[in-house]
């Protein structure tokens, strides 16, 4: 059941600061900052929305097919890709671009100071939905503005059921454009401050959103589990306990991959949503959004502790 994941692909460089930046920031001072911190510790992840749910979802079996624009540096990534068994069928490279990049330096104090290029992934509006490669499910995730606007448009005339995952790039739209790509969706997927700022930018109330998206409405909450709201009423979701807490970066992205995967296999939305949260339970174990050690057997195991019931069939 391929998938098509309309999103980003990019380089995370993560660099920790062993002080805290506010010893070294004059509050008095900052119209004319000009500071430098010394990172000892650094290091680059493959990152990126569709690269993070492809290596989840084809981690238990699916079959992810990454949508994305990357630049000229996009040689390390692609030999990953093709170790994992992930396409690259929809993958198009730009030479005078580079692969968009995060750089985030963080102190003891968990602050994050954060440049990003956006480099390939302002061109994404070169590639379309195909309409006749067998898609069964897609996803709007963050990605170029452009891209995202003729994404969903392109799913929804193609008949695809996708979900609508904003994410990081919803302050790039209207309430209008906004109201308009989540009416085209099957699911709309936010964590709690998204749906806060989602509500405020459409005028839309659960209500709204409920009458105008196709399915329903999934809200993650972090460590509270997440929130499913259908026209039958809401159903909550609990986070499921991680072996240890060592990084979120990702776990939202692991999430979805478990969305995708049950809802592509037509079970109950309330299990695909458990799967998801299994999936980001494992993630968070783990430092980087791609470095977690990911299988159905190991999710179906916590699933079934988790939950007490085993994983649905199909």
């Amino acid at each position: 059941m391929p998938v098509l994941i309309c999103g980003s692909i990019a380089y995370d460089t993560i660099m920790v600061f062993p002080e805290r930046f506010r010893d070294h920031i004059l509050a008095d001072k900052t119209h004319m900052i000009n500071v430098s911190f010394m990172v000892p510790e650094l290091h680059r992840n493959f990152g990126g929305t569709a690269g993070n749910i492809a290596y989840t979802l084809r981690g238990i079996g699916g079959h992810p097919l990454p949508m994305a624009t990357v630049g000229a540096d996009f040689d390390d990534y692609a030999q990953r890709l093709d170790r994992l068994g992930i396409a690259r069928d929809y993958i198009l490279p730009l030479s005078d671009h580079w692969t968009a990049q995060a750089y985030i330096t963080t102190d003891l104090d968990d602050n994050q100071i954060t440049a990003f290029h956006p480099g390939a992934m302002s061109e994404g509006h070169r590639q379309s939905v195909p309409v006749d490669a067998g898609i069964t499910m897609g996803t709007v995730s963050p990605d170029g503005y452009q891209a995202m606007l003729d994404h969903s448009r392109q799913f929804h005339e193609a008949g695809i059921p996708h979900i609508f995952d904003p994410g990081q790039g919803l302050p790039m739209f209207s309430g209008e454009e906004l109201r308009e790509m989540a009416a085209r969706a099957s699911w709309l997927t936010v964590n709690s401050y998204e749906w806060e700022m989602f509500k405020n930018k459409t005028g839309w109330t659960l209500d709204d959103a409920l009458a105008n998206l196709a399915d329903g409405l999934i809200v993650t909450l972090g460590g509270e589990g997440s929130a499913l709201h259908t026209q039958d009423g809401k159903t909550h979701i609990p986070a499921v306990k991680p072996e240890k807490i060592v990084d979120p970066t990702g776990c939202g992205d692991a999430y979805r991959a478990g969305l995708l995967y049950g809802l592509g296999h037509s079970w109950s939305p309330a299990d695909a949503c458990r799967l998801g949260a299994v999936l980001g339970a494992i993630k968070i174990a783990y430092s980087g959004p791609q470095n977690h050690p990911v299988s159905m057997d190991a999710a179906a195991e916590m699933f079934e502790q988790a939950f007490g019931k085993p994983l649905p069939q199909g």
